[in-house]
Order: C-alpha cells, then structure tokens, then sequence
C-alpha cells in the first residue's frame, strides 16, 4: 500500500526523472512528501513560468520529459507560458497541476480552473487522474505522448484528496518510445533527389535530434556538397566553422543567405516545420505550394503538407532519419563547389563585421570578446528582444546543445533556461542574455541562482525600453512614442542583493576585465551592459528607422 503522491513520484523515478521544478502548493503536499525521500533533485524556483521554463530547457538537453509542478488557479495560469514554449518549440514537458478536491469539481472552489480549457490549444494531451489507481498507466500516456512523434508539452491534474488516497497497484514499466524512422526505400528516393539537383540546400530544425544524429547530418552535407542553413534559433545543431554551414534563417537573415535559398531547385527540411520567422513571414517558399522541389522530414506525420505541400514527405524523426541515412554509407566525399564554400564564407562575412553603432558601449565587440573568451562548449541562452539580434548574428555556436532559446520568441526565458544548463551540466560555461525587459520577465530566478550555488553569467543588455516594440512602433507610428519606454533598477546592485556578483559596463573597453572578474567569481553573475537607444538592433538606428518611416508624409 503506498500513499497516491508517493505513487507518482516513483513513477517519475520508473521514466528515468532525475530533477523537477516546483513552486509549492498546499494542493500537492502528498507529491512533495513523495520527494523529500526520493532520489530525484526538487528544485523550488520563485515562480511558476521560470519554473517551467527551466523544466523546458531541460527536455531541450537531455531529449526527455522536463517535469514541473505548480499549485491550482495562479500557479496553472503563470505556468502557461513555458507550456507555450514547449509547444512551439516541440519540447517534451510535463506539467503537474494541484487541484481542489474532486467533490468541489465545479461550484467554483477556490483556485478551481479549467485545465482542458487553459491548455487544451497548446498541449498534446490534457487530464486529470481520478482514481489513484491509474497513476502508473496515466503517468506512463503522459511520457508516451509527451515523447513519441513532435514531442510537446503534457498537463496532468492531480486532485488534492485523490493523492492522499492509500493504493496497492503495480508500477508501470520505464517508458520506452517508438523511434520514428523511414524506410530503406525513401532513402533511395531521396538520395535521388539529391544526385539530380544541381542546387541542393538543406535546412535544419525542429526537435528529436540527438549529438550522433547532427554529426552524421553534417558528415552528409560534406560528403555531398550541400549547404546547410538552420531555422531560427536551432544554430547549435552544427558546428558554425563546418565548411558546409551557410547560416541562421532568422529575423534579419543574411541578404546573401535569402538568395542561395530562392536560388536552390531542391530544400530539404529536416526536423523543423519551417513556420513563419524562419520561412520570413512564409514568403521565403511559395504557399501552399514551394516553388522549389522540397523534401519535408519530420517526426510528426501531421505536419506534413499542413503549411507546405511538399514534393516529398518523409515521415521520420531527425535521429531516425539520420540513422537510416547513414546506413547507406559510407560516402565518398566530393570536392565543395565553389557555391558551398561562397555560402559558408558569406556567412562568416556576415557573422564577423559588426556595423558600428552609437554610443560608447558596442554590442559588436562585446559579441567578437566573448568569440574569444567562452569555451567552444560554452552554453548561450536568451529570450526574446532586439537585442538578440546581436547573439544570433555574431556568436557562433561550435557544439551540439551550445544554444537555448525559444523559437516563440518568449520573453524571460534566458535566466530560467541558463539555470537548467548548469544544473544539468555543471563544468560548463553558462552564459544568459537578456534585455531590460526580458530580464525583468523572470529575474527572480536569479535568487534560485544563489540558492542553488549556480555561478551563471547573465548579460543584461539595457536600452531603457521595450525595443523591439520601440522599433515596431517607430516604423508603423514615427515619433508617436507610447508604453515602450522603461524606468530601470540597476541591475548590478540588484544582482548583489540576492548575493551574487554584479557590475555595470558602460564602455566597450570595460567589458571584457569585467567579464573576467564575473567568471572568476564562482557566483552568479550580472553584468549590466548600458547602450545606447539609438542602438535599436544590429544593422540600425532609431533615427534611421523614424527617418524611413516620416519621408513618405513629408
């Protein structure tokens, strides 16, 4: 007989759970009770969306479930935008929600919610387990659907009564979930494809990989003289110097990389859903139907032909696919053409020369120091802003897993993210971008930081407005300046506060003995790096975008 909570959380330990992320709730107390002799690390986090968040990114890193655990009501809803994230970005999570007593199920009881309503739209699977008996079979659906095809986000209701329930029931076995891969057979039709294209790209995305599988992805390119871009945001799954890589396709993207694309009569997508950033607003492609042949690869069979109405659909995960792939080898290798080696020198070009922009403080320096200065191996997170733009244009990512950010574009995912790379691997450097905006999204969690000994390195990038919107604003509204601008703390005392390291860079020179006291620290670190608001991303300025905006009326 075990006591229900208890039930559950051998059931995480069954699925191979190492670490979850909570905020309490009186309403799963059993669940918390469960874990206090339990083997698998609890981590308390200051609230329920950096909670989650850190719960995504570490589905990102290990390819399996990220648990988090939230009360009824408030902690639901807070939650709801890392359930959004792991939705977009197709990351298997598993969200844990307390819930009122089974009796009070609707008359409105206190923090009662409507689970399926709140998340129905952007889960795989909403329940609410009942009957304490089927806490092993229900646990195990979750992992199953969580995993298997475009792995995405779980909700699961937890009762509060039902888990203080006595059972006797039978674990459920460790989940193991069927491997999407393809047959011999569309291997040969795709490779087909590929030795009677004259300007092959491929295009990388999407979830499911594993390191071998980006190698041997890689290995392929080579072998067979094919550029290879990435979608927004998934850089890491090639090496940047790899004499093949061609760039990110992103907001902004390389003018350059835009053409070799348009340019191809054979794209293939692999692993990612090409939506709407990456594709630039879906014009890259003609829609529905691409004007280039295309070869659509992808775990879930239900994305192809939804937005694309591709000339080959392959029903496979990336790691399925290249397994398959690499069965038929080993290649010969040709000699890269002249365009393979132009697209990867292009995009060095283009990660390398940073316009110089206003103000004493140059983001582009600041990205070609930490070039120089970060382990290859380093981790880089962010969330959301114009000032990303700078990271993802000028940082190069050299090893699998080296990058995390949503392609949702969600706000205050940096810090969170940052946290769930150092606690899932310590020896690595952990480095989070944020801008004044997006850091105050979740900069609680710099106390989860210092009470976990997690010495992080956080870049707050602070231009005392929403930027993004700032820049939006002027294009659409020149000189109508509304609810963009920002009063800011400073933030380097703030990071003191907590009990870490801060320092404020104001000039390009300072940053870099800053960044060395940071990382010599051996505690969470802050440097907040003030630039100038006429540095609104980049490749422009304010002024010139307000300038744009006011010719056509003048």
């Amino acid at each position: 007989m075990r006591l229900a909570g208890h039930l559950l959380v051998d059931q995480l330990a069954i699925h191979g759970v190492g670490r979850v992320f909570c905020v309490p709730g009186e309403s799963y107390l059993a669940v918390l009770d469960g874990l206090h002799d339990s083997a698998i690390e609890t981590i308390v986090c200051r609230h329920e969306s950096g909670a989650g968040m850190m719960a995504e990114a570490t589905a990102r890193l290990t390819g399996r479930p990220g648990i988090v655990m939230v009360t009824r009501g408030p902690g639901a809803t807070n939650v709801s935008s890392a359930v959004h994230v792991a939705d977009q970005d197709s990351a298997p999570l598993i969200v844990f929600v307390g819930l009122p007593p089974r009796d009070t199920d609707g008359r409105g009881a206190f923090q009662e919610i409507d689970l399926q309503g709140l998340f129905g739209g952007m889960t795989k699977w909403v329940a609410t387990i009942r009957e304490a008996s089927r806490i092993p079979e229900l646990i195990s659906r979750a992992f199953h659907t969580a995993l298997q095809g475009r792995p995405g986000p779980v909700v699961i209701g937890l009762p509060e009564d039902m888990l203080v329930e006595t059972v006797d029931v039978e674990d459920a076995r460790p989940v193991l979930p069927a491997a999407t891969s393809c047959s011999q057979g569309e291997i040969q039709t795709f490779l087909e494809a590929v030795s009677v294209a004259k300007r092959p790209l491929i295009i990388l995305g999407g979830s499911a990989w594993t390191p071998e599988a980006a190698t041997s992805i890689a290995d392929f390119a080579r072998a067979f003289d094919i550029p290879v871009a990435t979608q927004t945001r998934r850089q890491s799954l090639i090496d940047a110097h790899h004499s093949c890589y061609a760039g990110e396709l992103g907001p902004r993207a390389n003018p350059a990389l835009l053409a070799l694309v348009k340019d191809s009569d054979l794209v293939i997508l692999l692993g990612g859903r090409m939506s709407e950033v990456p594709s630039q607003d879906y014009k890259l492609f003609g829609i529905p139907v691409p004007e280039q042949h295309v070869v659509h690869i992808h775990p879930g069979a239900e994305e192809l032909g939804r937005v694309y109405q591709t000339g080959h659909g392959i029903h496979a995960s990336p790691a399925g696919f290249a397994m398959a792939l690499t069965a038929r080898g080993p290649w010969n290798s040709r000699p890269l053409s002249i365009r393979t080696d132009n697209a990867h020198q292009s995009y060095l070009d283009w990660s390398e020369r940073a316009p110089e922009m206003p103000g004493d403080l140059q983001m582009g320096a600041v990205m070609a120091h930490l070039r120089r200065a970060l382990p290859e191996n380093a981790v880089v997170c962010n969330g959301a802003g114009n000032y990303t733009g700078w990271v993802q244009r000028f940082h190069r990512y050299r090893t699998y897993g080296s990058q995390l950010a949503p392609i949702s574009g969600s706000m205050g995912y940096g810090l969170p993210a940052a946290l769930a790379a150092k606690l899932h691997e310590p020896e690595r450097t952990v480095v989070a971008f944020a801008g004044d905006g997006c850091f105050m999204m979740n900069a609680q969690e710099f106390a989860t930081a210092v009470q976990y000994d997690l010495p992080v390195i956080v870049i707050v990038v602070d231009n005392e407005m929403y930027g993004s919107i700032r820049m939006f604003q002027e294009r659409e509204f020149p000189a109508r300046v509304i609810a963009t601008g920002l009063r800011n703390p400073d933030f380097a005392a703030l990071a003191r506060s907590f009990g870490g390291h801060g320092e404020t860079v104001n000039r390009t020179e300072d940053f870099a003995p800053a960044l060395e006291r940071a990382m010599a620290s051996g505690r969470p670190a802050l440097l907040h790096c003030r630039i100038s608001p006429e540095a609104i991303n980049a490749t422009t300025t304010l002024s010139a975008i307000r300038k744009a905006a006011l010719k056509p009326h003048a």
